[in-house]
């Protein structure tokens, strides 16, 4: 990458991706970080907080779902015209591992990108004491909305 844009899309999308974040108050309630925006590919970041574990103490299988969709979701949202925005419309999760850990990464890659339809890749994982551990993957499928009202960045 030569610039903070060479999509040939126009426009900063690393400004545009951290100022839709910024509005997410779903991530702000978990207290997720955006931690790197490439293009294509996004990681965002928690800290383990007890208020987002399920009956045994390990992370909710749905926090884990909402920021591998947010991960998937902004890595789409990179490779798009500016004027456009993205919904995902299908996603499905593979839990592989027990939520425990310090510290949660979620990495979104794009797998297929697209002008109406675009495919996400996503890992989720645990990081401790040891090597980060895998926790979880998301296959998601993201849809590319245009001109439609109270849809936008």
């Amino acid at each position: 990458m030569t610039g903070a844009d060479d999509t040939g899309t126009g426009g900063d999308f690393r400004t545009r991706i951290r100022t839709s974040f910024a509005r997410q108050a779903a991530m702000a309630t978990i207290g997720a970080e955006l931690t790197r925006v490439e293009h294509g590919t996004v990681e965002i970041e928690l800290p383990f907080d007890v208020k987002l574990t399920q009956q045994h103490g390990i992370l909710h299988a749905g926090i884990i779902a909402a920021a591998l969709d947010s991960a998937c979701g902004f890595a789409a949202y990179s490779v798009i015209d500016p004027s456009a925005s993205i919904l995902t419309i299908e996603f499905k999760v593979n839990l592989m591992s027990p939520g425990r850990g310090e510290r949660f990464l979620f990495r979104g890659d794009v797998t297929k990108p697209g002008t109406t339809i675009i495919v996400a890749d996503g890992r989720g994982y645990a990081i401790g004491d040891g090597p980060a551990k895998l926790i979880a993957s998301m296959t998601g499928t993201m849809m590319v909305i245009r001109g439609r009202e109270g849809i936008s960045g």
